[in-house]
């Protein structure tokens, strides 16, 4: 909350909704009450109905949501402001991402390219709710989140907003992704893939192409300069690689 609360930007409708905890959120909650557009603590059907709730309350021009352990980080909502100033014609308007630990220790930094639905389509999530923003319009256009999916709703989610509309990328970190072993992103890995796979059921993408969209995301990192991003992720590919086949 802090993490929103302390952007200092004025122009903010902050809404939050608890499931109903019994953690000692609801008094957090209670002691940012003057801060809030609007909060609720009640029972829910889970973490997508949570969000729809709040969805369905927001009334900005530009919107978001951010699960309770993840945060944004300064400056996040006034980079937002101007690129939506000055690129009108944007739907869609993502920062980078670094995943972080319980004690907020970074653990690796995710740098994004400009979104794109087929290049979604090949390559799976290339950005990330946590520094993500798109226009009231156009979820109007495309609808709320899928109830039906329990992890993979995301990726359902922005393939649904990069068809309907035009992405723009800007090359600062704007969320973070917390970490940890009681996260649904540790430790159902699963429930990930078998969600991936009826979403993309009947949309699959041949190898070349696949191979096409990572020379896109390629070309406009080397195009940024971003050869030592680069050449860390090939490292920890073939780390990977090496260590299956050990």
């Amino acid at each position: 909350m802090r993490s929103v609360l302390d952007q200092g930007y004025s122009n903010l409708e902050y809404i939050v909704i608890d499931g109903g905890s019994t953690d000692g959120s609801v008094d957090l909650i209670r002691k940012y009450a003057d801060r809030l557009t609007y909060w609720v603590s009640e029972p829910d059907r889970g973490q997508v109905d949570a969000i729809n709730k709040g969805l369905r309350r927001a009334s900005g021009d530009w919107l978001c949501w951010q699960n309770s352990d993840d945060v944004f980080f300064p400056g996040a909502f006034s980079d937002l402001a101007e690129v939506a100033a000055e690129q009108p014609e944007a739907g869609l308007i993502v920062g980078n991402m670094k995943l972080i630990d319980e004690n907020d220790r970074l653990l690796r930094d995710l740098r994004y390219v400009t979104p794109d639905h087929g290049a979604m389509l090949a390559e799976g999530m290339l950005l990330a709710n946590q520094a993500a923003f798109w226009r009231r319009d156009v979820q109007s256009a495309v609808g709320l989140l899928n109830e039906s999916y329990h992890c993979s709703f995301d990726y359902d989610w922005f393939l649904r907003l990069t068809a309907a509309c035009r992405g723009v990328h800007v090359n600062r970190s704007w969320g973070g992704l917390r970490l940890h072993g009681a996260t649904k992103t540790s430790n159902q890995a699963t429930h990930f893939s078998e969600e991936n796979q009826r979403i993309l059921a009947g949309r699959e993408v041949p190898s070349w192409k696949r191979r096409l969209y990572q020379m896109r995301r390629l070309g406009q990192m080397l195009g940024r300069g971003e050869l030592d991003y680069v050449l860390r992720g090939i490292a920890r590919r073939a780390g990977r690689t090496d260590g299956a086949g050990s």
